[in-house]
């Protein structure tokens, strides 16, 4: 037991008495081990190499969530995450916390590095939030900080989703949010959440003022339904239908703008087979200038699990963006074969087509795109 040099010379002064010195250093101890006792720590490095086999610049290569230029033909770091939580136990006052680190390029494209160290700066906080849980009914989980988005068919953990590449429905959804997110389990079947955010966009901390302190009072709705096939269902049994929606400002400020979403995911009766269809809508899409652009995206999945090791997954995507006229085409195919323990190993075969008639100052273009992605979790 190590007690500070302090404490000992007042201990050797009598004004304290060495026993109870250590008593209280192993109170501290004892409590400092009963708060870490339920935190856990995880994460994972995503490395990947990617090689352009079309055209090196064109709109599919830089358009693409977390490509761009910088990673055509070569090798690649693309992030590193670390995660520190404490989950909410089951009892009815619970409370934790969670954080997610993250550091390399894709931290920065995730667009939270520059609220602190800068836009050059290859790291962000992905989520930072107090847990807690109230009493009501079921019980209310409440989050609050800073969250990751609530709708999505895809993930920023590239791990986590069927393919390695994000499509073109994550290029246009929010990713992150600063405010209060409650969610409620009405039953085994349906669960819904709702909140409120600073602003519809990532940026911790961020307002939505248009440039006016006065309109800082603006902020963002989040709300989502979850439904869950029970297991009376046969084959669909735990199949998830899942919609939401995000409308406010961006932390630029300009028109409100709205995302919707619904998909769903199948069981099917061949084993191994899963469906999935994700539908997005974005009203006064704030990528386009004066925030009037709407766009929607449709995606259409498929993942095989052939053998406990060997997977197959394919992703098809369409969408239009109005005022512009514009066009999206994706194709991809990924096949995944997990060799090593902990490692998500796959190659990736991706092809996406832009057109536009009108508004953009660049030309149309195509992309061939070939990947190989290895994903260490621990």
């Amino acid at each position: 037991m190590k007690i500070n040099q302090w404490t000992l010379g007042l201990a050797a002064v009598g004004v304290v008495s060495l026993a109870s010195a250590v008593n209280a250093e192993e109170a501290k101890m004892n409590a400092l081990q009963t708060a870490l006792s339920s935190t856990t720590i995880s994460g994972y490095v995503d490395t990947s190499v990617e090689w352009s086999l079309g055209n090196k610049t064109g709109i599919p290569q830089d358009s693409i969530p977390f490509r761009g230029p910088t990673k055509n033909d070569g090798f690649n770091l693309n992030v590193v995450k670390l995660t520190i939580e404490k989950p909410l136990d089951e009892s009815e006052w619970a409370s934790g916390y969670k954080v997610d680190l993250l550091f390399g390029p894709d931290a920065y494209f995730f667009n939270t590095s520059a609220n602190t160290f800068g836009d050059s700066a290859d790291f962000g906080i992905k989520q930072a939030y107090v847990a807690l849980r109230t009493p009501v009914g079921n019980g209310i989980d409440w989050k609050l900080g800073t969250f990751d988005t609530v709708i999505g068919y895809e993930t920023f953990e590239a791990g986590n989703n069927p393919n390695f590449s994000r499509s073109w429905g994550y290029a246009i959804e929010p990713t992150q949010h600063t405010g209060i997110l409650g969610t409620y389990r009405i039953n085994d079947i349906v669960s819904v959440a709702a909140g409120v955010a600073n602003t519809l966009d990532a940026g911790i901390n961020q307002r939505n003022d248009s440039g006016n302190p006065a309109e800082k009072w603006h902020k963002t709705a989040l709300g989502s339904v979850a439904v869950t096939a029970p297991q009376d269902w046969g084959f669909l049994a735990g199949s998830t239908l899942y919609a939401g929606v995000v409308q406010g400002g961006l932390s630029g400020g300009g028109n409100d703008q709205g995302n919707y979403y619904a998909g769903v995911t199948l069981n099917t009766p061949v084993t191994g087979l899963k469906a999935g269809v994700a539908g997005d809508y974005v009203s006064n899409l704030g990528v386009f200038p004066g925030g009037e652009s709407d766009a929607w995206i449709l995606g259409v999945y498929a993942s095989f699990q052939a053998t406990e090791k060997l997977s197959f997954h394919a992703r098809g995507e369409y969408g239009e963006i109005s005022d512009v006229d514009g066009t999206i085409y994706g194709l991809t195919g990924t096949v995944q074969y997990d060799l090593w323990k902990n490692v998500v190993s796959r190659v990736e075969l991706r092809y996406d087509e832009v057109q536009a008639t009108k508004g953009f100052t660049f030309l149309p273009d195509s992309g061939l795109g070939l990947y190989a992605n290895f994903i260490y979790k621990f």
